[in-house]
């Protein structure tokens, strides 16, 4: 794998300035695809199927009453009101003993199996039982309130495709075929790290001058915890080449991925850059896109490595576009990339000719059911309260100059799950 990197990024070219698409592409024809492993419906919320599933029977598996009433046959109430003979009592779980025939009805509780003879049941509420007999107040047609078995889903249907990641609706599919171990990507394990003698623990009540706050780290935290990834948090590290250097070798023997923050563009002090140069397989990239310009990729001891920029903006960005589509390629889903819709900026703003520039925006529909978005705040890169009080980026090409009171965006809502696919994004 590491010929294949180097030879893939012999053609970068040093420093010079790549596309985003370009980056992106090189980056997900490296990163590798995780072990398949199969694990119980508990833990494999947020996986990624590895294989088809193929319902092995109807849900439900046999017709059954969508609510509490009386089972009955269709014609016998058409004339309602009228009275029927009460011949059973049929709660949940049970089958019934006797067939409805003409002239009778039993009484039914939801999710109870319909018995033979009946082919519609009749709300509770619009009936009245003294002893055995029930007064039916309304007619209903044939099916009427009846689950049909295989109404969800036929047996020998493929239910989900390979690709698939499972969210909560998925597994609960899942347990209704009895399918209690889906074969899944494994979930992976990703080592992140803040970098710098000037960065400190949150927890740090009073800062000395030049010191900031460690806000990386846990932004990185909560987007792989949202992600459903497994965190190895390795803290901050100091601007120790020696420290730097044992722990991201503890890193790769403990991690999938690696994600450091700080230390990667062109500044004499950039340790990171310094230490990772001397492995030989990580390239240093400044990617033509704002924020979130320079870039580290590449494999440590056959480990993935993003090596993300020091501003907040920058890391939320750059693992946006970079590390998120390339986690969840190796985990095997199909759609990468978070869906984008068109819209319109509410503001006027200048924009970088050469970059792609992802403006923090709020977007909202209008009164004609229309998108249109509004700066959330200050766009420099350290500006991470535009982030949190924004939903989308406001995405401005290459080439787009300034963008008018009015002009359409395309709307990148990294609030939803994504949806576009590999193909999509790279070859569209």
């Amino acid at each position: 794998m590491g010929s294949r990197v180097r030879g893939l990024f012999g053609r970068i070219g040093g420093l010079a300035l790549r596309s985003l698409s370009e980056a992106r592409r090189d980056v997900l024809a490296v990163v590798p695809g995780l072990p398949v492993v199969s694990v119980g419906l508990l833990e494999a919320s947020g996986l990624v199927l590895a294989q088809p599933v193929v319902a092995p029977h109807d849900v439900p598996p046999f017709s059954n009453s969508a609510m509490d009433g009386y089972a009955v046959r269709a014609e016998d109430v058409q004339d309602a009101p009228v009275v029927l003979e009460v011949i059973e009592d049929l709660p949940a779980g049970y089958v019934a003993s006797f067939s409805v025939r003409p002239g009778t009805a039993t009484k039914i509780m939801t999710g109870a199996p319909i018995p033979g003879g009946a082919d519609a049941v009749v709300p509770v509420e619009d009936t009245q039982q003294q002893d055995d007999r029930v007064s039916i107040g309304s007619a209903v047609g044939a099916g009427a309130n009846v689950r049909a078995a295989g109404g969800d889903v036929g047996a020998g249907t493929r239910v989900f495709e390979a690709g698939e990641r499972l969210g909560a609706a998925h597994l609960g599919v899942l347990a209704s075929l009895g399918v209690s171990a889906p074969t899944v990507r494994q979930r992976p394990r990703v080592a992140i790290l803040s970098t710098g003698d000037e960065v400190m623990d949150p927890a740090v009540v009073e800062l000395q001058p030049g010191q900031i706050r460690d806000s990386n780290r846990v932004v990185l935290n909560s987007l792989l915890q949202e992600f459903g990834a497994e965190v190895l948090d390795l803290g901050i590290v100091r601007d120790d080449a020696d420290l730097l250097r044992a722990t991201l070798d503890e890193a790769a023997g403990r991690a999938d991925v690696i994600i450091t923050s700080g230390g990667v563009s062109m500044g004499e002090y950039d340790l990171v850059k310094k230490v990772l140069s001397d492995l030989g397989e990580i390239d240093f990239w400044q990617v033509a896109m704002q924020p979130g310009k320079p870039f580290a990729f590449g494999l440590l001891k056959g480990t993935p490595f993003f090596g993300l920029p020091g501003n907040p903006v920058s890391v939320m960005v750059a693992f946006e576009q970079f590390a998120r589509p390339a986690l969840l390629h190796m985990m095997g889903a199909t759609n990468l990339f978070r869906p984008r819709v068109p819209g319109r900026l509410l503001q006027s703003i200048d924009t970088n000719l050469e970059k792609v520039v992802f403006l923090r925006v709020r977007a909202a529909l209008d009164e004609t059911g229309r998108w249109v978005a509004e700066l959330s705040g200050g766009q420099l890169s350290n500006m991470l309260s535009a982030m949190a009080y924004g939903n989308a980026f406001a995405v401005s090409p290459v080439g787009t100059g300034t963008i008018a009171v009015g002009d359409e965006v395309e709307l990148e809502m990294f609030a939803w799950p994504e949806t576009r696919t590999k193909a999509e994004v790279l070859d569209g």
